[in-house]
C-alpha cells in the first residue's frame, strides 16, 4: 500500500471528527487504493470491499476535497468524482466532509 492511503485515512478521521456516519461508503483513490468510512470512522480497505456507495477520484481531487478547496457536489458535477451506489448516502457523506 502506498503512503497516500494511510495519510488519507488520518486526514478523513480528523475531518469527520467523531461525527456519526450511519452508512458504509468507500473512497477509491485511483492508482493508490481504497478507504472505507462507516460508523467507526475511516480505515484502509480492499478495493473489492462492499459499500453502499463508492466514490472514485484521482489523488489530487481527493486532496482538494479534504482541504475544502473543492466541494463534493462540484467535483461530481464536473466529472472529477465518480459515484456508484446510493446518492443520498453520498450527499450525507459530502455534508460531513464539508462541515
Amino acid at each position: 500500500m502506498s503512503k497516500v492511503i494511510p495519510a488519507a485515512v488520518d486526514a478523513l478521521n480528523r475531518k469527520i471528527g467523531g461525527k456519526a456516519f450511519d452508512g458504509v461508503a468507500k473512497f477509491v483513490i485511483l492508482g493508490e487504493g481504497a478507504i472505507i468510512v462507516d460508523a467507526a470512522g475511516a480505515r484502509a480497505a480492499a478495493e473489492d470491499e462492499e459499500a453502499e456507495v463508492t466514490l472514485s477520484a484521482e489523488q489530487e481531487v481527493f486532496e482538494d476535497l479534504l482541504a475544502g478547496d473543492l466541494s463534493p457536489t462540484t467535483a461530481f458535477m464536473t466529472g472529477k468524482l465518480k459515484l456508484d451506489g446510493s446518492m443520498p448516502l453520498a450527499m450525507k457523506l459530502g455534508g460531513v466532509l464539508s462541515s
